[in-house]
C-alpha cells in the first residue's frame, strides 16, 4: 500500500478537478437511475444500457486521473529516480491492470 497523502498536497489531477468532479455527479446521477429503473420494473436489458452508460463513465474518470498521474506523479518520480521513480511504475502498472481486469 502506499502512503496517505496530506489533505491539502496538490494532487495531478487538481487542475481537472471541476471536470472530475462534474463528470462524477454525472455518473451518480446515473447510477441513481438505475436504482429508480429497478424500483419500476423497467425492462432488464434497459437497466443493463444503463448499467454500461455509468461503467463508461467511471472509466472515463479513471483514465483521466490515470493520465493526470502519469503526466505528473510519475513524471516528476521519474525524474528524481531511484526507489521512488520505481514504486510511482508500480503503482502505476498495477492501477492499469487494475482497469483492464
Amino acid at each position: 500500500m502506499h502512503e496517505a497523502h496530506g489533505a491539502h498536497e496538490a494532487q495531478g489531477y487538481s487542475e481537472h478537478k471541476d471536470d472530475l468532479l462534474k463528470r462524477l455527479r454525472r455518473a451518480e446521477g446515473q447510477v441513481r437511475g438505475i436504482h429508480r429503473m429497478i424500483e419500476d420494473d423497467v425492462y432488464c436489458i434497459d437497466v443493463l444500457t444503463q448499467v454500461s452508460a455509468a461503467t463508461k463513465a467511471l472509466e472515463r474518470v479513471a483514465l483521466a486521473l490515470l493520465n493526470d498521474h502519469l503526466a505528473h506523479c510519475v513524471a516528476d518520480a521519474a525524474a528524481e529516480g531511484g526507489e521512488v521513480s520505481q514504486e510511482k511504475l508500480r503503482e502505476a502498472g498495477e492501477a492499469i491492470a487494475r482497469l483492464v481486469r
